[in-house]
């Protein structure tokens, strides 16, 4: 088994590229997955160039795998700046329909499957609320600790979020005219001004709306179901998505078929993980990756027959 991995550059314009890293055992032809990070973060939560990693994993058991980072972040240039005016918006209307068109470009579909951290399956599901002829090319998602607003009080919550996320963030991007999350150790990567505030209007409960032309993402989605999605959530994920954060996305997010599940020795599983360690420790490969792997399993691309008493009968309650 030989796992390879390769740089796609896209010209998003003149001036902007967007980077997707496509990790595949190139002897076979899987399924394909697209992967997409959360916020002040980029697509290295999903690989190592040493073959580590949830994309590896996956390429090791036959999907190809593409791998993005959203505009300025991770291997896209020009990295974030003052002069960066784009924000989730962009990356919803433009980042990931550009990403989904060049890999049908390169393997001739769409993607199979999707899987998300943290804020990417918010954005995700936002596409889906734009482009709705995306959900009949998926057969799946994985979403891991993915919710929109924080509706927990745990003390690192009150830390993270409302002190650093609502109250500091705010005005160090103001001041530098970006936020500077990687510079602060609040993540791996920076974020835009625009980017930021929108995301802090979301996590604050208020409406899924989008504050440049008013979409109502809730409703769109109140009327569609969205492809059966698994939702990863960690006992020691206190801050950023507790079960209750992820419920409350769960419900905003239509009809469709969707479960949680909860990761930690206390439900069976090897380690007791956190919103980050969720898709990087070790032991995350007999954990939830393998519980992704008969999600995807449960919901193959030549079917759209849904098997969920087989996806768990075999997992620790």
């Amino acid at each position: 088994m030989a796992i390879s991995q390769q740089s796609i550059i896209i010209n998003l314009d003149a001036h902007q590229t967007l980077h997707l890293r496509r990790i595949s055992d190139e002897g076979q032809q899987g399924p394909i997955v697209f992967f997409m990070h959360g916020a002040v973060e980029n697509g290295k939560i999903f690989y190592t160039h040493s073959n580590k990693g949830l994309a590896p994993f996956l390429a090791e058991h036959g999907y190809c795998c593409y791998v993005a980072d959203l505009r300025g972040r991770g291997d896209s240039k020009p990295i974030i700046s003052s002069d960066a005016k784009y924000g989730q918006t962009e990356a919803i209307l433009e980042d990931i329909p550009t990403f989904i068109k060049q890999i049908e470009l390169i393997e001739g579909k769409k993607p199979d499957y999707w899987v998300a951290h943290s804020w990417g399956g918010v954005l995700m599901n936002s596409a889906f609320a734009r482009f709705p002829e995306y959900i009949n090319d998926v057969k799946a998602c994985v979403y891991f600790g993915s919710k929109r607003s924080l509706f927990n009080n745990h003390p690192q919550k009150l830390l993270q979020a409302n002190l650093i996320w609502y109250f500091m963030a705010p005005l160090l991007a103001k001041k530098h005219g970006y936020l500077n999350a990687k510079g602060y150790k609040w993540g791996s990567d920076n974020e835009t001004q625009k980017s930021h505030y929108q995301s802090m209007q979301w996590a604050k409960k208020k409406p899924w709306i989008d504050s440049d032309d008013n979409f109502d993402y809730a409703k769109a989605l109140n009327s569609l179901h969205l492809p059966p999605t698994l939702h990863i959530a960690a006992v020691k994920d206190k801050a950023l998505a507790q079960p209750i954060d992820i419920q409350k996305f769960m419900d905003e997010s239509g009809p469709g078929i969707q479960q949680m599940r909860i990761y930690g020795r206390k439900h069976g599983h090897n380690f007791d993980y956190d919103h980050i360690n969720m898709l990087t420790h070790p032991s995350a490969r007999d954990d939830q990756f393998k519980d992704l792997l008969n999600w995807f399993k449960a919901h193959p691309i030549n079917s759209h027959q849904v098997t969920l008493k087989e996806v768990f009968c075999n997992a620790p309650t």
